[in-house]
């Protein structure tokens, strides 16, 4: 009689067993990714095996953004965080301690090569401990900007992926091929782009030091008043000097940011006579409905907003 019960009892463990595995593979992977442009590369390679949520949402700034309790619940039940690194996301620690989570975190900026770089103007970043104030350099965190390095964060995406939910490894690897081909033709697209414009018309005034990484891949330069934080707000020195610097090198068109007030630039293009070219987005995506709604989008809006403006067309 007691071996039966134990041969019952083992098989219904068993059972139990079984369905809880059933379900753990049916269940979409919970991810967190840390802003939008993170957030659209994890939904080309997750495809229907992901269940997303974004912590910074669409024109948000992951610089100064301030978690909230749904935020860290959605940490806590994550099986994967994915997020930027290289000090992007200032509010990630704190987020990650309050929600106590056990999710594998993937820093995305893994085999990057970091540009650094010291600002000529912004004592911003000294707020950050990486200012100008000490003649320090800074770590530009926004890697993304470049899409040679999009193409690494799809891949650290795949492998991520793959370690949480090997049964659907293939389908992850075969989705972030495919959306690596359509990266190459946007970079193709914007190289012939850059080469459309006269060398000495490639300079362009931005909000803050978001594009450094597209600067050194595509060959523009960009000048901006803030430095690679928004945390706080430049000086009127340097705001005078990049005036002065701006007159010196005939700056070919200035923009504002999705993510930051225009104000200073609006400040800047009175002062120096140059018109506002236009919208970029740097470091986040727009809503659904606007012109930059995935990362592909976006690279399609800031190329053409800058070609426009430059060259009239």
């Amino acid at each position: 009689m007691l071996k039966s019960f134990r041969a019952v009892l083992t098989m219904s463990v068993m059972t139990l067993s079984a369905f809880g595995a059933s379900s753990a593979f049916a269940a979409p992977l919970k991810v967190v990714a840390s802003f939008t442009v993170i957030a659209d590369f994890a939904k080309n390679v997750g495809g229907d095996r992901v269940n997303i949520t974004t912590i910074v949402g669409p024109d948000g700034d992951a610089h100064v953004y301030e978690p909230s309790p749904a935020d860290a619940v959605a940490m806590a039940g994550a099986d994967v965080v994915l997020v930027n690194g290289l000090h992007f996301e200032g509010f990630l620690q704190r987020l990650v301690d309050a929600s106590a989570t056990k999710a594998t975190i993937a820093v995305l900026t893994k085999g990057v090569t970091p540009i650094d770089f010291k600002p000529e103007f912004a004592d911003a970043d000294a707020a950050e401990g990486a200012g100008t104030g000490g003649g320090k350099t800074v770590t530009d965190p926004h890697a993304f900007q470049s899409i040679a390095n999009a193409k690494i964060y799809v891949k650290n995406i795949a492998d991520a992926f793959c370690a949480a939910d090997s049964a659907g490894c293939v389908s992850y690897q075969s989705n972030a091929a495919a959306y690596t081909k359509k990266l190459d033709a946007v970079e193709g697209e914007v190289k012939a782009a850059i080469q459309s414009i006269p060398e000495e018309k490639r300079v362009v005034i931005t909000s803050h030091d978001a594009f450094g990484y597209f600067e050194h891949e595509y060959g523009l330069t960009f000048l901006a008043p803030q430095g690679v934080s928004t945390d706080s707000e430049p000086s009127a020195a340097d705001v005078a000097k990049l005036v002065q610097q701006v007159k010196q090198d005939k700056a070919a068109a200035i923009f504002v940011e999705n993510i930051t007030n225009p104000r200073l630039v609006e400040q800047i293009a009175s002062e120096t006579g140059i018109k506002v070219g236009g919208t970029l987005y740097s470091d986040a995506l727009s809503q659904p409905d606007g012109p930059a709604s995935t990362y592909i989008d976006m690279m399609h809006n800031n190329i053409a907003q800058i070609k426009g403006a430059i060259l009239g067309s």
